[in-house]
């Protein structure tokens, strides 16, 4: 895809896991328990949390974020034979307070400074995006963070990136959506936002509706991609 430039943006909404926030963060943190399994720990959480949000969507049968995080983990614990509560509860806990990319605060910074509106859009439970957007100091640079608990359903259903527009007042077409999970800002893009692809993990594109306006390696990247040269 071509970085061009993108015009008339008035504001840029996130996806928070993944895009934000090191999902991986939590089981690494806790690698003094996990040792070699951490990462194969963090990839399977990771995988059957999105697996879930999908099956709970396509059949009708929603529970939120929170839950679904903790039936993955269940499953990812359960496939490592692992069976410490002590450990899970730990997990869970680490979850909250996820670390954020390098490369984050500073663009969120700069994107604020310049008058950029910013805000979350994401699957997790308004208490978990506060929790982890606390820890990380964020709450002074977004001016809103929407969980799809105000429609009941998960990404990619086009409820959820109505949110946005809806929620900042602004047309969706003066959306810049970013989120490195692809199928994401495909999926933002079928639903008349722009979109930028963060494909911070070198994934071959997708095969879905419809294509986002661009593709970044990581954030630090956007500003360049809003703002004329100086």
């Amino acid at each position: 895809m071509d970085q061009q430039r993108l015009d008339g943006i008035q504001a840029c909404v996130f996806d928070a896991y993944g895009t934000l926030f090191d999902f991986n963060s939590a089981a690494l943190a806790a690698g003094d328990e996990l040792g070699d399994d951490a990462q194969r720990l963090s990839d399977l959480w990771r995988q059957k949390q999105l697996q879930y949000t999908w099956l709970r969507g396509l059949g009708g049968r929603h529970a939120d974020f929170w839950q679904v995080t903790g039936e993955a983990l269940d499953f990812a614990l359960s496939t490592l034979k692992i069976d410490r509560p002590a450990l899970r509860a730990r997990l869970m806990d680490l979850y909250l307070h996820l670390a954020t990319y390098p490369e984050v605060p500073e663009t969120l910074r700069r994107l604020h400074a310049a008058g950029m509106k910013l805000a979350i859009l994401s699957n997790g439970t308004p208490a978990m995006l506060a929790a982890v957007v606390g820890s990380n100091g964020l709450e002074r640079v977004l001016d809103a963070v929407l969980s799809v608990e105000e429609v009941g359903v998960f990404k990619p259903h086009p409820a959820v990136y109505r949110l946005a527009s809806e929620r900042l007042q602004i047309a969706p077409a003066t959306i810049c959506f970013l989120s490195s999970n692809a199928w994401d800002a495909y999926s933002a893009k079928a639903s008349g936002l722009r979109a930028l692809w963060c494909n911070r993990f070198g994934q071959a594109p997708e095969r879905i509706p419809e294509t986002p306006d661009g593709e970044i390696k990581n954030l630090s990247e956007l500003p360049e991609l809003l703002f004329p040269p100086a």
